[in-house]
């Protein structure tokens, strides 16, 4: 953790100089296997009302997010930050994708999906930086849109599981939030993480698919030059061996960091099941086990209908309102 405190600024400033690769927009379509994009149509049925397309930062076109409120519970609302995944490269705040947080709505939760810069227009920290951004415009804006600024989750999926976790983890490390972004005086601190099959070390992601045995459907291996993974970095994984430290959120745990939740399918042909198996066991160790809750979906692979399901979902919403971060009724 020192090393990382002190070579925080320079790392980042590496990865800021690093060549960026070819990013055609033929080949990102052949980046991720045909079940990524196999998405269903949002799920509104639940919505009360719903603001969209609400600039939380002025850099891209991409940092937007969509507010939409429950037709229960009393606000201010408890918020879900929903945040899609897609490899870092794909995805949107609209697609089905975020229809698992969309749930929440049922029971008297906000949610609020969040868009951010992909690794076609920007490479690693920049994610973060919008995340950050988000959170922070959602606590400056909260009595406006009837949100409660101290009860927010972030809920990530794939790419997503992993920023939330990053949102998690990294509360309070000033090189990865930039506050010329705006709403400078607010915290991006959230008080709770839903991390669904995230990538967490990309250094190790093949060697675990190796080991256990499970055959891969991505285009490319984590450490190929065109990988997810890479364009998100801006370099092929082998070539930054630490600097790829910095975009795993395990790097940051401390007694600062709030309760997670971590869910995934034995079968994920995505990201590698030891990626949770691992990252759970590393929380545990550090925050205990009363904390932190992993749950393994038998014989189910990346996404898909078995996260949407109540009974696997309904132990999340236990586990929020264990730490009180259920709405009121």
């Amino acid at each position: 953790m020192y090393r990382l405190k002190v070579f925080g600024l320079m790392a980042l400033a590496t990865l800021a100089l690093a060549k960026d690769l070819e990013k055609t927009q033929n080949t990102l379509d052949h980046m991720l296997p045909p079940l990524m994009g196999k998405m269903h149509p949002l799920n509104t049925q639940n919505v009360g009302r719903k603001y969209l397309d609400i600039a939380y930062a002025t850099q891209s076109q991409a940092q937007k997010l969509d507010i939409y409120l429950p037709k229960v519970g009393v606000a201010p609302y408890p918020v879900i930050l929903a945040i899609h995944g897609g490899g870092f490269a794909f995805g949107d705040k609209a697609s089905g994708e975020v229809n698992p947080q969309m749930h929440a709505l049922k029971l008297g939760y906000a949610v609020v999906s969040v868009n951010y810069r992909l690794s076609k227009e920007a490479t690693f920290p920049m994610a973060i930086y919008d995340l950050k951004a988000a959170v922070r415009f959602i606590k400056a804006h909260a009595k406006q849109y009837h949100l409660n600024p101290n009860k927010i989750i972030a809920w990530g999926d794939s790419a997503g599981g992993n920023l939330a976790s990053m949102l998690g983890t990294t509360a309070f490390h000033s090189e990865l939030e930039d506050l010329s972004m705006g709403n400078a005086k607010q915290t991006s601190q959230v008080n709770a993480v839903v991390d669904f099959y995230g990538p967490i070390d990309f250094k190790v992601m093949d060697t675990q698919f190796k080991q256990s045995g499970q055959q891969p459907r991505r285009k490319h291996s984590v450490n190929a030059p065109d990988s997810t993974e890479a364009r998100y970095m801006g370099v092929a994984i082998p070539k930054i061996p630490y600097l790829v430290e910095f975009a795993n959120p395990a790097s940051y745990i401390s007694k600062n960091t709030p309760p997670f939740f971590i869910m995934n399918g034995s079968k994920d042909p995505i990201v590698p099941t030891e990626q949770s198996v691992l990252f759970a066991k590393t929380l545990q160790k550090m925050l205990g086990k009363d904390k932190v809750v992993y749950i393994q979906l038998p014989g189910v692979g990346h996404g898909g209908r078995a996260f949407e399901e109540p009974k696997n979902l309904a132990p999340i919403f236990a586990f929020l309102k264990k730490w009180h971060l259920a709405p009121l009724h």
